[in-house]
Parts: structure tokens; sequence; C-alpha cells
């Protein structure tokens, strides 16, 4: 297929979530001694990412907001440990906001890949991610230079997978579906919701699992890529 727009999602796919987070929540753990509160980081970090998956479910339905999953998130956490301080609550989820995107670890071979492609294709970021924070997270990881433009759903005014989100992508930069490769993790968000809008996939298995949902190519590696574009 002659593809001319190559589309990434960034958590996950190039900007290593899990050990990106990890770190940061970790450090805040030790700053506001919470270890006082949960029995272990693994205990706080578990309970943490069990809430915070449930909040974003909500926030992806609407039913609440940015703001209030940013401090939400938390106060339910330390809630669950019998710690009722919204205002600690709030103080972690503003140091949270603002470290994490400090945060640089990327998966193997993003530049290179990124570095190829650049020249052959026009490069953009499909993200369901604050605007800021992803904003943040790729100026702070260099990747700013592969790409034409980081496109948010606070942009488009709709999340992955709703085809809504990608109508808008392809209405803004003028350019048929057909023309399009969409890249990401996430086999139900960016794959189907990509499929849906008529535009090919990439899907990065990380965990290399079998879905009943099938990607127009599958790869377990970036640097695969060179290998389909």
């Amino acid at each position: 297929m002659n593809y001319s727009h190559v589309f990434f999602d960034l958590d996950r796919t190039l900007w290593d979530f899990e050990k990106n987070t990890e770190e940061t929540l970790r450090e805040l753990y030790e700053k506001h001694f919470l270890s006082l509160y949960f029995p272990s980081f693994f205990d706080f970090h578990r309970q943490y990412k069990e809430i915070n998956e449930k909040q974003w479910d909500l926030y992806r339905q609407g039913k609440i907001t940015k703001d209030f999953l940013r401090a939400n998130r938390f106060y339910l956490t330390l809630k669950a440990a019998g710690v009722d301080d919204l205002s600690l609550a709030d103080t972690i989820g503003t140091e949270y906001i603002n470290n994490t995107p400090e945060k640089t670890a990327l998966y193997p071979h993003s530049h290179e890949i990124l570095a190829a492609l650049k020249p052959k294709y026009q490069l953009y970021i499909l993200t369901n991610g604050f605007r800021e924070v992803q904003h943040a997270k790729v100026e702070r990881c260099r990747l700013s230079p592969y790409f034409t433009e980081v496109i948010t759903s606070e942009d488009a005014g709709f999340m992955k997978p709703d085809q809504r989100f990608f109508s808008y992508v392809l209405n803004k930069l003028n350019v048929a579906p057909e023309k399009c490769i969409m890249i990401g993790d996430d086999i139900n968000v960016d794959i189907a919701g990509a499929q849906h809008a008529g535009i090919d996939t990439i899907f990065y298995n990380h965990s290399r699992d079998t879905y009943t949902i099938k990607p127009t190519y599958e790869i377990t590696s970036l640097d695969q890529i060179g290998s389909i574009l």
C-alpha cells in the first residue's frame, strides 16, 4: 500500500508508560511517606493502577472531567488505605502530572525507526492523553523533530476508538484513510478504532496475546516496522 501518513500512539507504543509512571509513583511514595499507610510500594502501586484504570474508563465515557480524574484517582487510592485527605491527594496528583512527563524511557528502536520513516512519510502522534502532558513527553524525549503534529483527544473533542476522533484527524489533514496507517499497542482503542475508520493498522503486541480483532500487520518490536513501511 502506498501510504503517505503514519500515525503513532504515544503511551505504551513509543513512550514506556509502565516504566516511567512506576518511577514517578515510587518517588512520590517516598516523598510523601506513604509507607505510613501502605504495607509496601507494591501495594500502593497495585491499588493505584486498579483505581486509575477505572477512573480512565469513566473519563473515556465522558462521566468525569480531566481535573476530577487527576485528583480523585489518588484520593480513592489513599482512602482505600484509610486516609481521607483530599489536600494530600491533590498535591500528589499535581506532582504526578508535573513529574511524569520528565521521564524519558522509550521502547527500544523508537528513535531509529522514526528517523528511518521521517524522510518517507508524514508522521503524527494520535493520543488520548492530556494535551499538556503529551506535548511535554514528546519534547522531553526529543521526539518533536520527527512529527508534524501531536493530535490529542482534547483537540478532537472525542477519544479513540470513537470513529469521530479519526474523522477529525482525516478532515484536519485532508487525507484519505487508505493513505494512512495507525501504529498502536491497544487492540481495542488504537487498532479497532482505526479499522472502523478505514485506516490500515500495525498492532504493537507487547504481550504476544491472541485477539479476535485482526490488524493489517502485527509486530512485537518497533524495529519490525521497517519491513512493513
